[in-house]
């Protein structure tokens, strides 16, 4: 504000009293006063007396005028400074003059020779001076330096086609004469036009990329859950098998005391009768020794009757204490702590809970069954029956081995869980696997393309889960046994292979023997679908009912999801299927 009021201050200062403009030309009266040449000569013309307009101040003739130099010089800087003023400074995305010191004021020409942008002030001396005159003036332009073709010093306002490079005039009748050259303006459009999509093409390429960091902080997320509840059930086993080790440690040095305890009393018996025949010699000794100083005749002879034989002793010849034996004790403890680790090692309680992440929805595929196996509706049941059944001929059916394959292939880590009666053999085969012929290259397990367990009687249970790690190369096998008092099931591992898994489809298979039965056991619903029908639709759910789900759902999960697509199956088929079967 108080620059503002001193320049209004400076500004009357230096104004005319007659045009009340800042003077032009201004020049003084004899009296002092200042007034333009103008204003003042005309003032004076349609006078016939002189005075002066601002004092009265009379004259007799007409005065003559004088210029004050330094009143001039302080106009004109004043002017200067006004025009500086009056001029925008330069906004975002406008060129500046490259003179201006301080705030910077917006450029209006650009020289090409100078390669230098300037301002209406710094322009004026290409205005005035004749040498600068014939200085090449264009429009603002920043980066000057890069505007000019570094061979001829001219103005790149061309482009080559051919060579896909900004050119100048020169250019294009010497390095670039005959190739294809258009303006920059015309080229400008033309590449312009695709911008559009490579920004779409780039918005969708960082949203993939943060979608992709989205995942992978989910995947350490879940990583750090799966961490803490590994650390927390593995100390839990851990404690236990200390617990065993700590037990059987004090077994062992039990087992080692009472053999030493038993030696000891051994000892101390022996050590009691020899003492106790000491004493009984030193008693006879001393007898002995009085009886030699007697000079009693009579008491000499009827005392040594008595004294002729040494009191009753032991034979100690063939007495010895043994040292007790420990030799295989160490070893019988650590057999039997091996077993008991063993033991408690198939014993995890967790691990059904862990493996139902990988649940996967399985279904039989009556193309690959054996016509003596009968599938149930669903087809996640198979019986051997003695009826012959009509199935259709087909390259994938078994047709000697009474087997029968899943329809889906087994991809990354898989749990399923097997509820069989009678003999069956539980395995894996990759799709390859020879389907004609007796021989062993079709037998589930009988070659290098198939894996099984033959389970039989009350062997293994009749719940088995099945654990494929493809990435790790296993395969697994627990006993699913019922919880104590309705707590949750656990598994006991009855074997493991180790392999590499190549790339071939690698399938969940059954051989079923005369009068048995397997069925694939279902789980909670979210389990499967939350880890895997995001990935895989359910087999029994018809693939085009994927197409009819709106958008806003929900998850492929969630349950209004779920729920919509239980009231498609139900308009199609007249019922309720998709809860029936999902909650088998």
């Amino acid at each position: 504000m108080a620059s503002a009021n001193a320049s209004l201050s400076e500004e009357r200062n230096l104004s005319c009293s007659i045009c009340l403009d800042v003077f032009n030309s201004p020049v003084s009266t004899p009296c002092g006063h200042n007034f333009c040449r103008t204003c003042i000569t005309t003032f004076w013309d349609d006078k016939v007396r002189y005075k002066c307009p601002v004092c009265k101040k009379r004259f007799h003739t007409r005065p003559d005028l004088r210029v004050n130099t330094l009143f001039s010089e302080m106009v004109d800087q004043f002017r200067r400074s006004a025009r500086v003023k009056e001029q925008p400074s330069v906004e975002p995305g406008e060129v500046p003059c490259d003179l201006c010191t301080g705030t910077q004021l917006k450029a209006v020409k650009s020289c090409l020779v100078c390669l230098i942008s300037y301002c209406n002030t710094h322009l004026e001396p290409h205005q005035r001076v004749a040498g600068l005159q014939k200085h090449q003036l264009v429009e603002p332009m920043d980066r000057l330096e890069d505007r000019m073709c570094k061979k001829h010093n001219q103005l790149l306002q061309l482009f080559c086609q051919t060579d896909q490079v900004c050119v100048c005039l020169v250019c294009t009748v010497t390095d670039h004469k005959s190739h294809s050259v258009v303006p920059l303006e015309e080229e400008f459009k033309v590449k312009k036009a695709p911008l559009r999509k490579m920004e779409s093409d780039v918005q969708q390429m960082i949203q993939e990329r943060k979608q992709k960091i989205q995942e992978i902080n989910d995947t350490v997320q879940r990583s750090k859950a799966d961490a803490d509840r590994e650390i927390a059930d593995g100390e839990q086993v851990l404690t236990a098998l200390m617990r065993c080790i700590e037990e059987q440690r004090e077994d062992f040095n039990q087992t080692v005391k009472e053999k030493l305890k038993s030696t000891e009393k051994q000892a101390e018996d022996l050590i009691k009768q020899l003492e106790q025949e000491i004493e009984d010699l030193t008693n006879r000794s001393s007898e002995v020794m009085q009886l030699t100083h007697t000079e009693d005749h009579l008491h000499f002879l009827q005392t040594f009757t008595s004294l002729k034989n040494p009191p009753p002793t032991r034979d100690w010849t063939t007495v010895e204490v043994c040292p007790p034996s420990h030799v295989g004790t160490l070893r019988r403890s650590l057999d039997q702590l091996e077993e008991t680790l063993n033991m408690e090692m198939k014993k995890v309680p967790y691990l059904r809970s862990y493996l139902k992440k990988y649940a996967c929805g399985l279904t039989l595929d009556p193309n690959t069954a054996h016509r003596v196996l009968s599938l149930s509706e669903d087809h996640r049941e198979v019986k051997r029956v003695e009826e012959v059944q009509s199935y259709p001929d087909h390259p994938e059916r078994f047709d000697r081995w009474p087997n029968v394959l899943c329809r889906e292939g087994l991809t990354g880590r898989c749990y399923w869980e097997v509820e069989r009666r009678g003999a069956v053999s539980i395995g894996v085969t990759y799709r390859g696997i020879t389907r004609k012929g007796a021989g062993k290259d079709s037998q589930l397990g009988g070659n290098n393309k198939s894996w099984k367990l033959f389970c039989k009687d009350d062997c293994y249970g009749a719940r088995v889960g099945v654990y494929v790690d493809r990435p790790a190369g296993s395969l697994s096998f627990y006993r699913v046994s019922p919880g104590v008092g309705g707590s949750s099931h656990t598994l006991t591992l009855i074997h493991t292979f180790q392999t590499t898994f190549t790339q071939e489809v690698l399938l969940p298979g059954f051989g079923v023997d005369p009068g048995s039965s397997a069925s694939l056991c279902g789980f909670s619903l979210l389990v499967p679908l939350a880890a895997h029908l995001d990935v895989l639709p359910a087999p029994w759910i018809p693939a085009g009912l994927y197409g009819l789900l709106p958008p806003d759902v929900g998850p492929v999960f969630s349950p209004s999801r779920w729920l919509f697509l239980d009231s498609l199956v139900a308009r199609g088929t007249g019922s309720s299927v998709l809860w029936r079967k999902v909650c088998h």
